[in-house]
Parts: structure tokens; sequence; C-alpha cells
């Protein structure tokens, strides 16, 4: 790891620029609390894009639906879990990103329905995706036609998606997903140092604590390898790609989890973004491209088992 990918200086011009624009633009939209769960999930905090309309859904029992974008050969099938803080988002919210990855990569994404908190705090939104995975295991191959499987998520995403892979590797059966693709994730609910110092950008130290209070409820959890796999037995996890930006207050958790996941025996790779924030790869920053580029090649790459 480069320490002058943190300096100033690594920032390209058309990063500080595009920066600069969206703090004046942002500088007084009302957050998630001022506007309350139930306006920021219909719309009110961001946009709602529309589905893909080649998309459709899969009940899968136990009230679980996946929300799937076919590639037409599918040489692979990547389970998808989205972010929002586990109280935003929907599985039909990202088609774009999706849609992207089918085309790119010959893998349909299926993208798991979870329940959200505060009215579905842990484990709910841990059971629902450990049930989906546990469905793809048994059904990829006859419902997508093919049975090589990758994970990805980002940030709350990326913390289910490990928990999902601890899930599988404790209870069995063997390891089934080849790679797993994990973008600015949280891993540690009880707050690294970047978290509980951010007070600017996109997530802010006193809005990540009523997001855990929202998912966590129980403070004695918290620090529980499910809610913060940070502190889990990594050994036996397939190879991951962490990406996170500089300007992340997430950016701890993705350098800690690179290094514990190495310790552990585990391949992986680590991408930094100088001048990132936040959820970058999901919009039109600069080093979206470079960055979503990188992590479709990785899914790719371990879904064809190189």
């Amino acid at each position: 790891m480069d320490r002058n990918l943190f300096t100033a200086d690594a920032v390209r011009p058309e990063v500080a620029a595009f920066n600069a624009v969206m703090a004046e633009r942002t500088r007084d939209l009302p957050g998630i609390w001022d506007l309350g769960v139930d306006v920021a999930r219909s719309g009110g905090f961001m946009p709602t894009p529309p589905p893909s309309p080649r998309s459709f859904d899969i009940e899968i029992g136990s009230g679980v639906s996946l929300h799937v974008v076919p590639s037409e050969a599918a040489r692979g099938v990547l389970l998808h879990i989205h972010g929002g803080g586990f109280i935003l988002g929907g599985a039909a919210q990202q088609d774009g990103m999706l849609e992207r990855i089918a085309d790119g990569t010959g893998l349909t994404c299926v993208s798991v329905e979870y329940r959200l908190a505060p009215e579905h705090p842990y484990p709910a939104a841990w059971d629902d995706c450990e049930h989906a995975a546990r469905w793809l295991i048994d059904n990829a191959a006859r419902e997508f036609g093919s049975d090589s499987l990758v994970i990805a998520g980002e940030s709350a995403g990326a913390l289910l998606a490990v928990a999902t892979l601890l899930r599988l590797r404790d209870r069995g059966p063997a390891q089934p997903f080849r790679g797993a693709a994990l973008s600015f994730g949280v891993y540690d609910s009880t707050m690294t140092p970047s978290q509980a110092r951010a007070t600017t950008g996109v997530l802010k130290a006193r809005d990540i604590a009523k997001i855990v209070d929202s998912y966590a409820p129980d403070a004695s959890l918290r620090r529980d390898p499910e809610l913060s796999p940070l502190y889990a037995d990594l050994r036996g996890l397939p190879p991951a790609l962490f990406s996170v930006g500089t300007l992340d207050a997430m950016l701890d958790d993705s350098l800690f989890m690179y290094g514990r996941w190495l310790a552990a025996g585990s391949e992986a790779e680590l991408a930094v973004y100088p001048g990132a924030d936040h959820a970058f790869i999901e919009g039109p920053h600069p080093l979206a491209p470079e960055a979503n580029a990188r992590i479709d090649a990785f899914l790719a790459a371990r879904a064809s088992g190189e």
C-alpha cells in the first residue's frame, strides 16, 4: 500500500472539481434523519431509478424474493447485496449497475430483497441473505444455467456478504462462492477510527451511530463477528477485492479487513481511490468507471476460476 495514495497531491484535478461541485449541491440538503426513514425510502433522500425492462423477481420462500437481471448466456451467477445502511435501498434499485455487470461479464445478477431496519433489526437481513445464498447453491444451475457463484455488496451489503460467507463456511456446505467484491463496507459496528472521526462527507459519525442503533439496537452484540466481521475468524474465505475511497468514513474498515483477510491465509486485493467518498461507484464520479471496470474484471475472472 502506497502512502502517497492518501496525500492531497494524489487527488486528480477532475476529482477535486467534482467533489467541490457535489459539496455545494448537497450542502443544504436534509439528511435521512431530518426527512424520516419513510420519506427517505420513497425517494426523498435519493432518486429511485426504474428497474431494468429485462429484470424479473423470484419468490424463494420464507418471505424472501430475488430480483434478477439476466445475462443472455450466463457464465456464472452473482449474488448481489445492496447497500443503504440496512435501512434504505432495495433489490430493484441498482439495475443500471447490474445490467452493466451482466453485459460486461456474462454473469446473471441476482439481488436479494432483504428485510430492513429499524422494523427488522439483526438478524433479519442476515437470515434473508443466507437463505438467498443457499437457494442459489441449490438452484442456480437449473434456473440460470450455471453453478459458478460469486458475491458482491456495497456498504451494508458488503458486511452482509461477509457474514453470509462466514455462515456458509461454518454451517456448510463447503465454501461455494469463488470470489467476493466488497465495496466500502462497514466491518466494525462499534465504529473504526475513520467512522468515529468523520465530520464531513457523505457519512458522518453522528449519522453512522444512529444507523447502528437501527440495525443493532442491542449494543452488547455489536462486536459479535456477524455484526463486526473485522473480529471474525476469516480463514477459508474466497478471494476478495476491497474497494474504497480515501474520503470515505469507512476507509479504515476496508484497510483493516484487507489486512485481516490476508493474515487469515485468504487471497485479497485492495483498491484505494484518492478523493473518492462513500458510494462513489454508484454515480457519475470521475473514478467510478475505473473502479467498476476493476470490480467487473475481478468478478468475471473469479467466476471463470482464474
